[in-house]
């Protein structure tokens, strides 16, 4: 599939069957993401894979809350995604221009893990709203550590929307803002 494609066709799914998703086309997401570039390849991340069934749904509770991503008990899979630390350089590289680097990268690698899914007829969704207090304690994550991002995983019963993006000439300029 060409780039071009894979990007109209990547979209966030709200909607799964219950089809499990097979362990092998969460490897190659993983290993996709595994090779996304970093500051100073610090690679600041874990995925932690969440398909155990019980598991799974005391992590979508928690991502349920005041009505939100009441679809998250769909997905067959939920990835969490941890902040880790990052290298000595990426830190002081953070700290000299004030940004946060990590989170930058977080970004890219869970674009990544996304596109690489849809290449394999997957669908996803990327979820920051939920309570990562709960979310720790079950995955057994570190209280310093950061969860920024969970990820649903299935496929989807959700069809293609067309996208509604801003134009190109209103997202970019040249030479100049």
């Amino acid at each position: 599939m060409e780039f071009s494609e894979l990007v109209k066709i990547r979209q966030s799914d709200r909607k799964y069957s219950d089809k499990p998703v097979e362990k092998e086309k969460i490897l190659q997401c993983l290993e996709t993401t595994r090779l996304s570039p970093s500051a100073n390849n610090s690679q600041p991340w874990k995925f932690i894979v969440i398909d155990e069934h019980n598991l799974k749904e005391m992590v979508a509770s928690s991502a349920s809350g005041l009505g939100m991503n009441r679809f998250t008990h769909q997905a067959p899979v939920i990835v969490a995604v941890v902040l880790e630390k990052m290298n000595g350089m990426a830190r002081i590289g953070s700290a000299i221009k004030n940004k946060d680097y990590s989170l930058i990268d977080i970004g890219i690698a869970v674009n990544q893990f996304c596109l690489q899914a849809a290449e394999l007829g997957l669908g996803t969704c990327i979820i920051g709203w939920f309570d990562e207090k709960k979310i720790k304690k079950l995955l057994g994550v570190e209280r310093k550590k950061r969860v920024p991002l969970l990820i649903t995983v299935g496929y989807s019963m959700a069809g293609r929307r067309e996208k509604n993006r801003k134009p190109a000439e209103v997202i970019s300029s040249w030479n100049q803002y």
